[in-house]
């Protein structure tokens, strides 16, 4: 793999493009929270998983498996719901 550089005054920099990933969906709330959360408190991580190009398909992952959890919180909270409400019915 050949890098390229540009140059920037004295310095040379070099000249990196990152993939987007074709035709994914926008990430949502967890996923940009974890984003927030590494570039704020794991810098040296977050650089290396963007340069790698592993902070999407992470960032996926997050998201994905936070929605999961809601859900699940959710159905059972709606569940205790109707289970109170029956036993106050009776």
């Amino acid at each position: 793999m050949q890098i390229e550089y540009i140059q920037a005054g004295e310095y040379l920099l070099p000249n990196l493009k990152l993939r987007d990933p074709p035709d994914a969906p926008p990430l949502r709330l967890y996923g940009e929270l974890h984003k927030r959360y590494l570039c704020e408190h794991k810098p040296i991580l977050y650089n290396k998983l963007l340069l790698t190009e592993r902070l999407y398909p992470l960032r996926r992952e997050v998201d994905e498996s936070a929605a999961e959890r809601l859900r699940t919180i959710t159905d059972r909270e709606m569940a205790h719901e109707i289970i109170l409400s029956e036993l106050t019915y009776t």
